[in-house]
């Protein structure tokens, strides 16, 4: 027969849980995401509903976003067992330098839309995890003051060709002389996507103060509050505003761009040239032949076309025709670090990731951006275990498919 007795304290006080001192409230909620979905469900709570939604939408009926999600449900690996698996390394070489972790921050626009600080704290958690971080012309965060901010981080910078060429060149200019060694000429914006969300929110650029958007400042107070009290909301390397922002492309960027492009690029730009938003094979093969360094396969996010393909679809087949000539990057519906290691597997040399980090920006600033990577590293490093590999290298197509 069992003894019974009333338990003594001792027994009991290790078995309360407490917060460790260590960490504020925030933190301590953010260190309970146990993945990117629960950061972009937090996320959700602290900022206003247009906000997300500029985030988290995609154009028309989202079926692109959805289609490049519904990809990477499909993977099915084969571990290997018997393998020494002790000591993991998940570091890549990315345009001749070495990042710590398969992934860098790609260009996202409007960045302190979802909190104040924007860009910086991105690429401060950038350099601090080793991986690149990309700015964008759509950035609130000029190319001088992030070099001045993030003096350490790896730093890129995307482009968006303007109808003013002028204007692009001396963009580009700023860029080299602030230490950027890469240039991402985004090539799938000749018009602005019809974002639906953003239209339906009534999200403007920049936000305008409407009788819902008043209504919403009881709701979410801190977030109006440091817009309101910190630098106008602005584009930094653009004078244009107004509208949404698939209006704002249409209107300001060229929809003339082609392969003369690349040249005059060529001209004027000194370091790395990667082309983004190659969406088949055929331009994969144009890219080599004009000679860039790499391209990133990526429906936008899903924010341009609706109905769009899926780059994971069609990477094998990249790789295989311009792979020997380029480096091969991927990004669009990455929501773990399952889909960077199926991505890498099936041959993309690095991966670019944009929502996942957006979500820690609305969710906690950079605590949660330091939080979205803390995730995604244990994440590679498991699955990389479980997979029965030690690098990246060791990675092929015998470790993955498509169901």
């Amino acid at each position: 027969m069992t003894e019974r007795r009333l338990p003594r304290p001792s027994e009991i006080l290790p078995l309360i849980g407490r917060r460790d001192p260590s960490l504020s409230r925030l933190q301590a909620r953010l260190e309970r995401c146990a993945s990117i979905g629960d950061v972009r469900a937090m996320a959700r709570r602290r900022v206003p509903r247009s906000v997300f939604d500029y985030t988290d939408g995609a154009a028309g009926s989202e079926q692109t976003l959805s289609r490049s999600r519904k990809a990477y449900a499909r993977v099915e690996f084969t571990p290997r067992v018997l393998r020494n698996v002790a000591d993991v390394d998940p570091s890549v070489v990315m345009l001749g330098e070495r990042s710590a972790l398969p992934f860098a921050f790609g260009p996202t626009g409007f960045t302190r839309m979802m909190h104040y600080r924007g860009e910086p704290a991105v690429s401060a958690v950038a350099g601090e995890a080793g991986i690149p971080f990309a700015l964008s012309t759509l950035g609130t965060t000029s190319v001088e003051d992030l070099a001045a901010a993030t003096p350490g981080t790896r730093r890129w910078f995307q482009l968006y060709v303007s109808r003013d060429h002028v204007s692009a060149e001396a963009l580009v200019q700023r860029a080299e002389q602030s230490g950027y060694d890469t240039l991402i000429l985004t090539v799938d914006t000749a018009v602005g996507g019809i974002r639906l969300r953003d239209i339906r929110n009534g999200l403007t650029i920049p936000p305008q103060l409407s009788v819902s958007t008043l209504a919403q400042m009881a709701l979410y107070p801190r977030w109006w509050g440091n817009l309101l009290t910190t630098r106008p909301l602005e584009f930094a390397s653009l004078t244009s505003t107004g509208g949404t922002v698939g209006d704002l492309l249409t209107k300001v960027f060229d929809p003339g761009i082609g392969p003369d492009d690349i040249s005059w690029l060529r001209g004027i730009w000194p370091g790395r040239l990667m082309l983004k938003g190659v969406q088949s094979v055929e331009d994969a093969v144009l890219a080599a032949e004009l000679g860039v360094d790499a391209v990133i396969l990526s429906n936008h996010g899903g924010r341009q076309i609706d109905k769009g393909n899926v780059p994971l679809e069609i990477l094998p087949t990249v790789v295989d025709e311009v792979g020997d000539r380029l480096e091969v990057y991927i990004d669009g519906g990455i929501t773990s670090s399952q889909d960077i290691v199926a991505a890498l597997a099936l041959g993309t040399t690095d991966t670019l990731i944009g929502r996942a980090y957006l979500y820690g920006l609305m969710a906690g600033g950079e605590d949660g951006v330091r939080r979205v990577v803390s995730i995604l590293d244990k994440e590679i490093r498991t699955t990389m275990q479980l997979l029965g590999v030690t690098s990246v290298s060791d990675l092929d197509r015998s470790y993955v498919r498509l169901r």
